[in-house]
């Protein structure tokens, strides 16, 4: 692939640099803000070399390359359109900023949750996949639970859990706008260890400290998500408030200073207990749809999952499910989301053995590979909306694992992971826990496979 002349050719495909506000790039995609998509000419895009889909979804245009192809495309692209300058004054709008302008307020809202979970997820995948690992070594005595390595490496798998405040401090102030080491302060004050560590305690009761008339409870927020969201926002208020009206040469010692003392008083006083009360009420709510509403949860949930990755606000349930982990201590959603990609993968591997086309083989079977590890961009846009059947098919058998897997009661202990990754963060809940898992895959990606080959797929030949 010829990185340099693909960038060229997609410029002048896409209307030319002038029709580019922004670009930034994920994993597997390049992702565009435009002034005018009537211009772009998506079906001259979608042959281009390299390229394995293209479609329009939350005020974005993105361009499927996959993972290891899409960065080396950016660097040139970067320079065709003159995305990357010295200059500040000719530099565009922030990517971020221009894709939020064309979004409605509750897009907006998931696009921020989505901004401030996806670059913490690193972390948490490796804690939990580390947790995972550790649980299957002590379930099937692998290794001694009292050895020093294996205290040690409990200690790593723990460490991103505890310290989540201040992971999501950094990432909330950069998001909100505020200094992202102030947002680390104030995660570090909410899991100060003069305060009782609720994490993976149960019967620990904290003391309390009388305050302006106020009994404050000394309980940390290790673990806790909203209540860090809600201090961390105000904080970022509090700061560029103080900005406005605070002399420059007396700035660096009086705004920090004045926003960690009155956000930290705000935090222990109002905000903490009721992003607590609040961030618990959302658990119970959902605990409560799933304990009642039983496989039809799953069911729906693990039907309609796709359409929200349509919409790319799936991200934004991060929050929920690290909220569960906290006041729960496992993830009964991120199971049936993991139906919802497989059964896509599953759908794609169909369209592999009925396609014809080289182009439509070459996308369809990494990208089905892909989807089974929990990466279903490719293969949603790339193969299965393409020929709408496929994309249907997956949606029913999405459903079907969703609601066998409710109906069993898998759960994780982290979030991040879905696909056969994930069987190591379903380990430590047992067995039969890794079973049902494994059962509801095999479901989710035969169903979705054997409805695609009896629906048929239909090829435009080119």
């Amino acid at each position: 692939m010829d990185y340099q002349k693909t960038a060229k050719e997609l410029t002048t495909l896409l209307g030319g640099k002038e029709n580019i506000i922004s670009a930034t790039h994920c994993a597997t995609r390049l992702r565009l803000v435009m002034k005018d998509e009537d211009l772009i000419d998506k079906e001259a895009i979608e042959e281009l070399d390299g390229v394995k889909g293209a479609f329009s979804s939350s005020g974005q245009f993105q361009i499927i390359f996959g993972t290891g192809s899409v960065n080396k495309v950016y660097e040139p692209f970067a320079r065709e359109t003159g995305l990357e300058t010295d200059d500040e004054n000719q530099k565009p709008v922030s990517h971020d900023e221009a894709v939020k302008q064309k979004m409605n307020p509750l897009a907006r809202f998931a696009k921020t949750l989505s901004n401030i979970f996806v670059p913490i997820i690193p972390a948490i995948v490796a804690s939990g996949l580390l947790m995972g690992l550790l649980g299957m070594m002590k379930a099937f005595n692998w290794a001694d639970p009292s050895s020093a390595i294996f205290q040690m490496l409990d200690m790593f798998s723990s460490a991103a859990f505890i310290i989540l405040p201040i992971l999501i401090g950094v990432s909330a102030a950069k998001e909100f706008g505020g200094n992202p080491y102030l947002g680390a302060v104030i995660g570090g004050i909410m899991i100060h260890p003069n305060l009782l560590n609720p994490w993976g305690l149960t019967e620990a009761k904290p003391e309390y400290m009388h305050l302006f008339n106020f009994d404050i409870a000394l309980l940390g927020y290790q673990g806790t998500v909203i209540p860090v969201l809600l201090t961390v926002y105000i904080m970022c208020l509090i700061e560029k408030n103080l900005r406005k009206v605070v002399p420059n040469s007396i700035d660096l010692l009086v705004t920090p200073f004045v926003t960690v003392i009155v956000t930290g008083f705000v935090t222990f006083i109002a905000v903490g207990p009721l992003g607590r009360i609040l961030g618990t009420g959302i658990s119970n709510a959902l605990t409560y749809v799933y304990d009642h509403a039983g496989f039809l949860a799953g069911l729906i949930f693990g039907g309609t999952y796709s359409l929200i990755v349509l919409t790319g606000v799936h991200h934004s349930f991060h929050a929920i499910e690290a909220g569960l982990l906290n006041d729960i201590g496992r993830n009964y959603l991120l199971p049936i989301w993991a139906m919802s990609n497989v059964a896509q993968g599953g759908a794609g591997l169909a369209v592999f053995f009925l396609a014809k086309r080289a182009k439509t083989k070459e996308i369809a079977l990494p990208a089905a590979f892909s989807a089974f590890l929990g990466i279903t961009e490719p293969v949603i846009f790339g193969v299965n909306l393409r020929y709408r059947k496929p994309f249907i098919a997956a949606m029913i058998g999405g459903a079907l694992g969703g609601a066998f897997v409710v109906f069993t009661k898998v759960a994780a202990n982290a979030y991040g992971l879905t696909g056969i990754p994930m069987i190591a963060i379903a380990a430590p809940l047992g067995l039969q826990n890794v079973v049902n898992y494994v059962i509801g895959m095999l479901i989710a990606v035969a169903v979705s496979f054997i409805l695609t080959i009896i629906f048929k797929v239909k090829e435009v030949e080119k």
